[in-house]
């Protein structure tokens, strides 16, 4: 066989496997809405592991880490900043989360905000912001997946081709399978992606330069600024670098996804357990890295930095084994692609369109319009990821510019009696408005500070003084969450 028909004929192989084990999965249970959304609530540890792993190490981890190595350098070091602080975030802030979400029988993260701020205005208005924020992280996966296609075909499948097809397989693979099948497909993939980004990322410094030390010795005397900061840029200094590892360490569970996923576990206690553990798959990073210096090295002159990590690979290695790397990519946008989908859809439906439109919706209608709209969401990301040409960091970035938003209503309302929906509210509107307005006017970041951060104090300080200066309202909560996590850690202990 030639080779582009070897390489693909693996990455499809690779697909099915993984995709039949979703398939697998999902067919097990039947599938209502509290089984689609949050899996019976029953998730273990590993299970937990798992579905979070495949929300967080994604085409972004795969393509986007290794192709800011390659054309921006240093900025790129972030991603190592941000990502042991997301976890700490998630210790603290998650098992609360997930005790309302049991006590409530909460399902989506606006649930949280109808909940405790009895606003369903407030509530799609979070549901609105969560979905627009998603489409940006959708298209990174569909983009990411193209990239791998037309990569390990040679060129002969292009990406248009490449993400109308991931379209359908994985349209499919949310529709019939749910979130339990999202968590079971992640198997695959994260055996995959561990041996990919492990083996990789050792054997390219040492085909090309002999280890890892040699090679950083030849990025340092041929490009000398580039690990340092800005890099390759002209302003993502030392200030961007801060307030973007700082943005993204608090907004990390704030993605629609993210916040959904913790309603999935058996208990609090699996939940800490898991931000313990969970950082220890950061070894992958540094891995890309290498292969994005490297191949800054070998192949200068790259249109897209993203295609560094593949096309080193077809270089260097046989067409088979391109195909298991291919298809190890391949999986991990596969998989956050489905949970993602599957995220928009419910929320879209049961938090935005049943409360302003259709009130009299009962969950299992909720749960076939959602399934209706997990096409007609891809479909929007499809056309974003066809006629766009930013970068899949760039992608992630924006999305997080929004989501983070989020955070004031969300940990205020676990930790603070007096915040009000009125606070919330205007804190939310200005915080968008004005991480929006920078990013369209091409001021991000601004004064060398991330534009997101920028609406995120906003927002923080406008939710702060208008819930001081409104009249007190009573919680959604019957009892303050952080008294019932810490009373139920206490018994677990005894």
């Amino acid at each position: 066989m030639s080779p582009s028909l070897t390489a693909l004929s693996v990455i499809s192989g690779v697909v099915a496997v993984g995709s039949l084990a979703g398939f697998y999965a999902g067919a097990r249970h039947k599938m209502d809405l509290e089984q689609w959304t949050v899996g019976g609530r029953g998730f273990g540890l590993v299970l937990v592991w798992l579905l979070m792993a495949g929300e967080v190490y994604t085409t972004f981890t795969f393509l986007g880490a290794s192709g800011w190595a390659y054309s921006r350098g240093g900025p790129a070091l972030y991603i190592l900043g941000y990502q042991p602080l997301w976890a700490v975030v998630s210790f603290y802030i998650l098992p609360q989360i997930w005790e309302v979400g049991r006590k409530y029988r909460l399902q989506t993260q606006p649930d949280f905000f109808l909940l405790r701020y009895g606003s369903k205005y407030l509530s799609s208005l979070v549901a609105l912001i969560g979905v627009v924020c998603i489409i940006p992280y959708l298209q990174l996966q569909l983009t990411g997946l193209g990239i791998i296609v037309e990569v390990a075909s040679f060129g002969s499948i292009g990406r248009a081709p490449a993400m109308a097809i991931a379209f359908t397989v994985v349209a499919a693979f949310v529709f019939s399978s749910g979130v339990r099948g999202v968590a079971w497909a992640s198997v695959v993939k994260d055996i995959l992606l561990l041996f990919a980004a492990v083996f990789v990322g050792i054997a390219i410094p040492y085909i090309y330069f002999g280890g890892v030390g040699a090679m950083f010795a030849a990025v340092v005397h041929a490009r000398p600024q580039h690990l340092l900061m800005p890099g390759a840029t002209k302003n993502l200094g030392h200030g961007w670098y801060l307030s973007t590892v700082l943005l993204t360490s608090l907004g990390f569970y704030m993605w629609p996804q993210g916040f959904g996923a913790a309603f999935t576990a058996k208990s609090g206690n699996t939940l800490r357990r898991n931000a313990v553990v969970m950082p220890l798959y950061s070894i992958t990073m540094p891995l890309m890295f290498c292969v994005g210096l490297a191949a800054m090295l070998v192949l200068p002159g790259l249109s897209n930095g993203d295609l560094s990590l593949l096309t080193i690979v077809r270089k260097t290695f046989p067409a088979w084994f391109l195909g298991i790397i291919g298809g190890a990519g391949a999986l991990t946008a596969m998989v956050p692609a489905a949970i993602q989908i599957l995220t928009a859809a419910t929320v879209f439906v049961k938090n935005l369109y049943r409360p302003i439109v259709d009130p009299g919706l009962t969950d299992q209608q909720v749960a076939t319009r959602a399934k209706i709209m997990v096409p007609v969401i891809t479909l929007i990301a499809v056309g974003f990821a066809i006629y766009s040409s930013a970068s899949l960091v760039s992608l992630l970035l924006l999305g997080y510019d929004g989501v983070t938003q989020f955070f004031p209503g969300v940990v205020l309302g676990l930790y603070w009696n007096r915040v009000t929906k009125a606070g919330v509210f205007a804190g939310l509107i200005s915080g968008i408005t004005i991480a929006v307005a920078l990013v369209l006017s091409h001021r991000d970041p601004y004064m060398g500070i991330n534009a997101g951060l920028i609406g995120l104090a906003c927002n923080f300080s406008l939710t702060v003084v208008i819930s001081m200066l409104t009249p007190a309202e009573k919680s959604g909560f019957e009892d303050s969450p952080i008294a019932v996590v810490s009373a139920n850690a206490l018994a677990a202990s005894e």
